[in-house]
């Protein structure tokens, strides 16, 4: 059974920092580009960042880009999501999902196979 477990939201004060963590299991996790989302009350989910099979490949959305950084390690079966000087707006809730088809990930998000549940990330101005 295919799980992604997503950890690490939190209420953080404008101007701080949180790390989001995706930990996979029964998969191989390795062959799987991961994406992370987020979506805001009244909102439809938002593409945030993403990274390649082997990590040698990120792209993130223009509005955390410099702010936010995806990282993996495939021998822990995790990806990261670091994210620094947040905003209000950067309220949501976050999600981690992975796909086969895609090696560096995609902003769409149907091209996604498997999707964690879900941690809310909350920012205080």
């Amino acid at each position: 059974q295919v799980q992604l477990e997503d950890s690490g939201g939190g209420l953080v004060q404008a101007g701080g920092s949180l790390r989001l963590s995706c930990a996979a299991s029964g998969l191989t996790f390795s062959n799987y580009a991961v994406g992370w989302f987020r979506q805001a009350p009244g909102k439809e989910r938002e593409f945030v960042a993403a990274i390649s099979w082997r990590g040698d490949s990120t792209y993130y959305a223009d509005s955390v880009k410099g702010r936010f950084t995806i990282s993996r390690d495939n021998a822990k079966n995790t990806v990261y999501l670091q994210m620094n000087s947040l905003k209000p707006e950067d309220t949501a809730v976050y999600y981690c999902a992975a796909a086969l088809r895609y090696y560096t990930g995609s902003s769409n998000p149907t091209v996604y196979d498997y999707w964690g549940q879900g941690t809310q990330v909350t920012v205080s101005s």
